[in-house]
């Protein structure tokens, strides 16, 4: 696919558009009308499989017009691959997919734009006609999609669209489809335009960008400092692993098979022996413990690595599901079977508490179904997050893996009575997933909203000074505010950047996520105060004005307003998933509950072909059996025999 920037008016590129979509992809930079044109090649789309529902190989698509200023980085490939990727089973929704790339990559040059306003290569008036433009592209889409409701509002419409073209909307309007319209594409808006993450070069990977890593970084350190409290010791394993270390575990490696990436030829010649690009580490720990463990004294062994692993995944999303990504995995030795079980529940329960206690995520703790169970192991247990859109998150999991591997590579000790035993082990971990969910469970219509325990920044001050004469003592104040608040242990940032307007800043870091933001001008200078707005509560309402700030006043006002926030997240989040769990007791309740987008809670005793055959009727698989049970009596949904368990079944990620 090639993308092609068009110069000229709203009109042009609506008319330049609307050819495109109605002819067959041929020779398409030459037919579109064009004041300047820049050709962008572009890769093959990384993750258009689990946005649109494409395969890779899929006919070209339609050229996409987009307005670009000379000097402005191309649009982002979030923007770019979805769209030349896109595969539609009819002409119409050729046309809707195709208007709603072009939509999302005009929403991408007014974000170019805008940095390029800052940097002095673009005006003001720039920004304003690609906002324009892009509206016009929605109007276009929504009246590919609903032509009837489109025409009928256009009239009434016009004036709405034209104000929001005008200067407040042209700051505000950077491209985020709404949650409620279209939450994939959401989804990946929020990560574009928020700079959490981009594409890499290779199908399926992802680059973390910094205000993404810095999330990343605060779950580590949490994470970090909770492993060490129960002795939980760091090290590293190769990520290259001999092929026949994956043969060694029957199940492993036919759990995981499909997945690996392989390593044949180094140095320019054949490998003796393929090399596995790490998928997980439990073969070469194993390895690694069978040297280190010799008796009981060795024992518990209790090992965490933070690291990356590859898995070639088919469909792919950013943060979710992607070839190589980051994670922390730990792998535990002990003498006893209880011991490795009370560890796996130990992690487990970690995982609960830093979901709930620092991401504010309500989850539901529960052993997976043997089907749903990590190769290898006896039992796995997980942490089970209910997205935005109904679907499940499996969050964290932690595993008793027996003697399975330690039988596989023969990692013995010699017990207190001198007899040889093979260890039991556990192993568990999370990954940038969590990020992901983040985004999922607690993200609106404006964008992200990040939990003020997680936020790279947890206070956005902004100075206002209409005036020249006001500026100084409005900067002064607001750098006050900010060395008092960080010294108190808050991350601060002070957003004093002129070129912006304050409105637009407000929208910005609303979007970012952050948590809180502080407000000062010259009234509130002379009154000694600022005005304190919450991320939780838009508008007015979210807002309180001449908040002392006076710095023991200040530090525990904004203290107090971030725990609140914190705490209405998770209260708005437990709230949205208690409301979307429905207790059934029949298949066919099972069947209507999962078709209206909810989860479905009954009792099991059906067989694992049972299980199988449910998912491929309905899409939904078991999440897991809770820990915590409802009192019965239950039965089966499906064989309705008594039940001495209930679970959890739902559409996941």
């Amino acid at each position: 696919m090639t993308v092609v920037a068009v110069g000229g008016d709203t009109m042009s590129l609506r008319l330049a558009l609307t050819s495109a979509l109605r002819r067959a992809p041929r020779a398409a930079s030459a037919r579109l009308p064009s004041t300047a044109r820049m050709m962008i090649p572009t890769t093959t789309a990384p993750f258009a499989a689990s946005t649109v529902g494409s395969h890779r190989g899929a006919r070209p698509r339609p050229v996409v017009a987009a307005h670009v200023r000379h000097g402005v980085r191309p649009a982002s490939s979030f923007a770019l691959s979805a769209a030349e990727t896109a595969t539609a089973s009819s002409t119409a929704e050729i046309d809707v997919d195709a208007a709603k790339a072009a939509a999302a990559a005009q929403g991408e040059t007014v974000r170019s734009l805008k940095d390029a306003l800052k940097k002095g290569d673009a005006t003001k008036d720039d920004v304003d006609v690609a906002v324009k433009k892009l509206l016009e592209l929605k109007a276009i889409v929504e009246q590919l999609e609903n032509p009837a409701a489109a025409a009928a509002a256009e009239d009434a419409g016009a004036k709405a669209k034209d104000a929001a073209a005008g200067k407040d909307s042209a700051g505000k309007d950077v491209g985020v489809t709404p949650k409620s319209q279209d939450f994939s594409r959401w989804y990946l808006d929020v990560i574009r335009e928020c700079e959490l993450a981009d594409y890499g070069p290779a199908r399926g990977t992802m680059v973390i960008r910094p205000y993404g890593y810095a999330i990343w970084e605060a779950i580590q350190r949490w994470m970090d400092a909770d492993f060490k409290k129960s002795g939980v010791q760091n090290a590293y394993f190769p990520q290259l692993i001999p092929y026949s270390f994956i043969t060694k575990e029957a199940s492993h490696v036919e759990g995981f098979s499909p997945e690996l990436a392989l390593v044949t030829r180094g140095g320019g010649k054949e490998l003796e022996e393929p090399l596995v690009v790490r998928p997980t580490s439990e073969t070469i720990v194993n390895h690694m413990f069978t040297q280190w463990i010799q008796s009981y004294r060795d024992l518990p062994l209790l090992i965490n690595q933070w690291a990356n692993v590859h898995r070639w995944e088919m469909r792919t999303r950013p943060f979710i599901r992607t070839l190589e990504f980051l994670w922390q995995e730990g792998h535990t030795a002990h003498a006893t079977a209880a011991e490795a079980e009370a560890r796996a529940v130990q992690m487990i329960d970690c995982y609960r508490r830093f979901a709930e206690t620092v991401a504010a995520m309500p989850v539901i703790v529960g052993r997976k179904s043997r089907v749903e169970s990590f190769a290898g192991a006896d039992c796995t247990y997980t942490i089970e997050a209910m997205m935005g859109d109904g679907k499940a998150l499996q969050a964290g999991t932690s595993h008793n893996l027996g003697q399975n591997f330690s039988k596989a590579f023969d990692t013995t000790f010699l017990d207190e009575k001198g007899e040889t035993r093979h260890v039991y082990q556990s192993s568990w971990g999370v990954s940038p997933r969590l990020i992901g969910g983040i985004i999922m469970t607690h993200g609106d219509d404006a964008g992200l909203r990040l939990p003020p325990a997680l936020a790279p920044i947890q206070v956005v001050v902004v100075p206002i000074a209409q005036k020249n004469k006001d500026k100084a003592a409005v900067a002064d104040a607001a750098n006050a505010i900010a060395t008092t608040l960080t010294n108190a242990g808050i991350r601060v940032k002070v957003d004093d950047d002129d070129r912006n307007s304050p409105g637009w800043k407000f929208a910005q870091w609303e979007m970012k996520g952050v948590p809180v933001r502080v407000e000062v001008g010259p009234k509130d200078v002379a009154k000694n105060a600022c005005v304190v707005a919450r991320r939780d509560r838009p508008g007015k309402e979210g807002k309180e004005f001449d908040v002392a700030v006076d710095p023991s006043a200040l530090v525990a006002k904004i203290e107090g307003t971030l725990a609140d926030v914190q705490g209405a997240y998770l209260a708005q989040a437990r709230a949205f998933r208690d409301a979307n769990i429905v207790d059934v007791n029949s298949y066919d309740e099972l069947v209507a509950a999962i078709d209206a987008g909810k989860w479905a809670r009954g009792g099991w005793e059906g067989s694992d072909e049972d299980e199988k055959r449910v998912k491929e009727e309905t899409g939904a698989t078991i999440r897991c059996f809770p820990f915590e049970q409802p009192a019965g009596p239950h039965k089966c949904i499906v064989s309705g025999a008594p039940a001495k368990e209930v679970c959890i079944f739902a559409k996941s990620y």
